[in-house]
């Protein structure tokens, strides 16, 4: 273990997370609501803006975002304060102008509360000890669905001082627990008529067949495939026996179809992760590195008639080029995901290397899966 290379290591990790969550597909069942949601049962999105006021001279340069000036003096003028003309270059140290979010759920009625978020649009240092002053939330529709205020909670905290600077987690954005109140509701319907929709989260026409049978088990004809994704099934018209019915088929267990074989690249972190349905066919691989190093050495001139008697720098660079390339390494044919990860270890690549080869894989075809760079 101690001369395995970091992608090694990063590799058994991933073997055995996999190992341990994708089990053999006869005994893999998951419930209904885990695998499909009802149509028109949604969140539905909230935002708006708003000023966080209270802060200990970590708000925002008013200099360089003037919409945070003129907020507070629309605000002030909303209460009866009518400031001065020529306001406009102010300096309110404690003020920061946020932008607030919030998801909406289904069937949310007016007085209750939901959680906000709050961030900093302009260049106020933290939000930390902040006050979020009331502010209406709306929807796509332009309509008020809620109103925001409360404590800002932000989990970090920050330093600086003679020019250093240390930061602990993110202090331009927070959240409010139960920070808005809802004041509109948003009419949801389950279904139409005598029929209610479920759609899958991922297209898989095999899964969807055996949600229509675990449904007719126990409700016999009353569920029927559409398309790859929707089962349409009918429903009492009732709203407690619907209700009822609804409750019974989210819980259902549905064993679903083995997933198609993919590989997940991430070429920002160098992370790959691959599922139990992919393939390797029998190819061979060379992997070099090479490396490109320039050595610059700073000489003097000695004064002489051509330079006028005066000392000359001049700049001595040295260019190396050293290209390894390792021994080409044979990669069997492997089925299993032990196997595969066995085989993408004897290459010794580090993780950004690992994807090139995968690429390389898969236009030669000796990767059996679906190459997604993300």
């Amino acid at each position: 273990m101690n001369g395995m290379s970091g992608i090694q290591k990063g590799l058994m990790v991933v073997m055995a997370i996999v190992a341990g969550l994708l089990v053999s597909d006869a005994a893999r069942a998951e419930r209904l609501k885990d695998l499909a949601s009802i149509s028109g049962v949604r969140n539905n999105q909230l935002i708006g803006y708003g000023l966080v006021v209270g802060l200990d001279g970590s708000g925002d340069q008013t200099t360089q975002t003037p919409f945070t000036v003129q907020s507070v003096v629309n605000m002030l003028g909303n209460m009866g304060t009518n400031l001065p003309t020529g306001t406009s270059s102010m300096q309110l140290k404690n003020v920061a102008a946020v932008m607030v979010t919030a998801s909406l759920p289904p069937f949310a009625q007016p007085g209750q509360q939901i959680d906000v978020t709050v961030s900093s649009i302009g260049n106020a240092k933290s939000l930390r000890g902040g006050t979020l002053v009331l502010t209406p939330l709306k929807g796509a529709d332009g309509q008020v669905y809620g109103m925001a205020q409360g404590n800002v909670v932000v989990v970090g905290a920050g330093a600086s001082g003679a020019g250093s600077k240390v930061t602990v987690n993110h202090l331009s954005a927070g959240r409010i627990a139960n920070g808005a109140t809802v004041e509109r509701a948003v009419p949801t319907l389950v279904g139409q008529g005598d029929f209610v929709h479920f759609e899958l989260n991922d297209t898989d026409f095999g899964t969807v067949q055996r949600v229509v049978e675990a449904i007719n088990r126990i409700a016999p004809g009353s569920a029927s495939a559409l398309d790859g994704r929707m089962v349409r099934v009918r429903a009492p018209l009732g709203s407690d026996d619907r209700v009822a019915f609804l409750g019974r088929l989210e819980n259902l267990e549905v064993r679903p179809m083995q997933m198609a074989a993919k590989v997940i690249v991430n070429s920002r972190t160098g992370s790959v992760v691959m599922n139990q349905s992919v393939q390797l066919d029998a190819c061979a691989v060379a992997h070099g590195n090479l490396s490109v190093s320039v050595n610059t050495q700073n000489a003097a001139s000695q004064p002489n008639a051509f330079s006028g008697g005066q000392t000359t720098p001049v700049a001595n660079a040295q260019i190396d080029i050293n290209q390894e390339l390792k021994a080409m390494q044979n990669v069997r044919t492997s089925a299993n995901l032990a196997d595969i990860v066995k085989a993408l270890n004897a290459l010794g690549a580090n993780p950004q290397d690992l994807i090139a080869i995968l690429q390389a894989m898969k236009a030669a075809g000796a990767l059996r899966a679906e190459l997604e760079v993300i």
